[in-house]
């Protein structure tokens, strides 16, 4: 399907994101929480299927509403200034409010101002906005491991991925990546409540996932050195430490990050109160405050880097020339007059 104006739609929302971030209220992302939580309230049960409902539930809605705001566009036409205005601006608004690279950038550069502070209950509070693991028992390097590993992951999850899927389906790839990874954050993770409930939107992110991951720790291999980091240390801890997470795609974008800031990551991290443990992921010393700004920095690089990919895809596709079918009018040769054929073969 060509899709006129994502292209330039999809550069214009991630202009937005870095100028606007997220609003400090009425966000849309906000907004579907709230109903999500509303719906599991009533569909909750100890089930995986009752779980797989729940997703359909949130999910489908959200994708058919943009897909049909898609058919209403191409129903109006794609011709003349004004529609195509409409397009861009329409892509652009549902980037921007699907888009969390800013926000990651000035939470994790907020927790970096606290540690060179010496702050640790400051960026103690300041850390579950970014992660979830419990902050009482970090110190300093322990937080700043926490920053590092949550940029490193985000960048996919914020940036990459939703560019990804608004390249390759327009806005209801970008709508529905936006639902998918939310529905994750909130239900897709181990427990007694989410065990089985939970287990289809686990496993429906990482499908989402699993090509825009892979995306984002090349580039960020790519980008390591204009970070100053190391493109054959990201390379290496990605071949060898990319499988040492519970998540199959996390732990790329972590690896990556890692080998190009040259610092080990990984380790027992402690959700509600239960110890996980993570495999080593890199090689050097932990990361400090400094390492978090040097995180963002190619956290921001791998973001421009997506953006620019995506809007190539998005161009790419539209300029592909769908197939016509039915007669087509033929220049006449010079003692021939026109004719109208089906092949565009003189007869």
């Amino acid at each position: 399907m060509r899709r006129p104006g994502l292209a330039p739609g999809l550069l214009l929302g991630v202009v937005l994101d870095s100028l606007l971030a997220d609003p400090a209220a009425g966000h849309p992302v906000a907004a579907f929480g709230s109903a999500a939580a509303r719906v599991e309230r009533l569909l909750w049960a100890d089930s995986r299927p009752r779980g797989a409902l729940y997703v359909l539930a949130c999910v489908g809605p959200v994708t058919a509403a943009a897909r049909a705001a898609d058919l209403a566009a191409d129903r109006r036409g794609a011709a003349g200034q004004v529609a195509m205005a409409a397009r861009i601006g329409w892509t652009a608004l549902v980037a921007w409010a699907v888009l969390g690279g800013e926000s990651l950038a000035g939470e994790a550069i907020a927790i970096a101002r606290h540690l060179e502070a010496d702050d640790l209950a400051a960026a103690r509070r300041r850390l579950p906005a970014l992660c979830g693991r419990d902050p009482a028992g970090l110190d300093g390097p322990g937080i700043a491991r926490a920053v590092v590993e949550s940029v490193a992951e985000n960048t996919c999850d914020a940036v990459v991925a939703p560019l990804f899927w608004g390249a390759v389906c327009g806005v209801p790839g970008l709508a529905g990546y936006r639902a998918v990874n939310t529905l994750d954050a909130m239900v897709g993770h181990h427990g007694p409540r989410y065990g089985r409930f939970g287990w289809a939107a686990a496993r429906l992110d990482d499908l989402a996932n699993l090509a825009p991951a892979r995306v984002t720790a090349l580039l960020a291999a790519v980008l390591a050195p204009a970070a100053g980091g190391s493109l054959p240390g990201a390379l290496g801890a990605l071949r060898r430490d990319g499988g040492n997470h519970p998540s199959p795609n996390a732990g790329r974008c972590e690896a990556a990050f890692a080998g190009a800031l040259r610092v080990r990551l990984g380790g027992t991290n402690v959700y509600a109160g239960l110890p996980e443990q993570r495999g080593p992921l890199g090689a050097g010393p932990a990361p400090g405050p400094r390492d978090i700004r040097r995180a963002v920095l190619l956290a921001r690089l791998t973001g421009a880097a997506a953006a620019g990919l995506a809007a190539v895809v998005a161009a790419a596709a539209t300029a592909v020339p769908l197939p016509r079918r039915g007669i087509r009018l033929v220049p006449p040769s010079d003692d021939a007059t026109p004719a109208m054929t089906m092949t565009g073969v003189h007869t």
